[in-house]
């Protein structure tokens, strides 16, 4: 055996291990490598996109936030208005209310003061009536004489 034999031999043998991979073996390698590098692009990209789609929510969440910040302290201002605005109407109604108390007493001292004098000037009209009838020492009849009596309750 000779040597440059074997080095042909091993050359052919080389060169076509080399072909039979470029043809069979080499492009199922590339697309595999094609399809990670592809698909390791997308997944970068998808990141990207998360990361500003994180952003966004971000930002919105903190818009809700503040809205809802606002609307709580326009519904605490609202509360406390409307609460001052039912103390006036208590207020209002208390006054209503103790005006009516007021008025019904004073109507309820008047009828009183119109009983005292009523009472009063039957009694004056007793009195006068008993003087009357000391001085003059005769029975006064009540009954025939009480037109003239009922015009002197009125005198006083």
């Amino acid at each position: 055996m000779n040597i440059n034999a074997t080095l042909i031999g091993q050359a052919i043998w080389f060169a076509l291990f080399i072909w039979i991979t470029m043809k069979y073996v080499w492009p199922p390698l590339q697309k595999a490598m094609a399809d990670r590098q592809a698909q390791i692009a997308e997944g970068l990209a998808a990141a990207e996109r998360g990361k500003h789609e994180q952003e966004l929510a971000a930002k919105r969440s903190a818009d809700a936030l503040r809205e809802a910040k606002e609307k709580s302290a326009e519904f605490v201002a609202q509360a406390e208005k409307r609460a001052q605005q039912i103390v006036e109407e208590a207020k209002g109604n208390a006054k209503v209310e103790a005006d009516k108390i007021v008025a019904g007493a004073k109507a309820e001292i008047e009828q009183e003061v119109e009983r005292a004098k009523q009472q009063l000037r039957e009694r004056v009209a007793e009195l006068a009536v008993a003087g009357a009838e000391k001085i003059l020492r005769k029975e006064i009849n009540a009954s025939v004489h009480a037109d003239m009596l009922g015009a002197l309750k009125q005198d006083l």
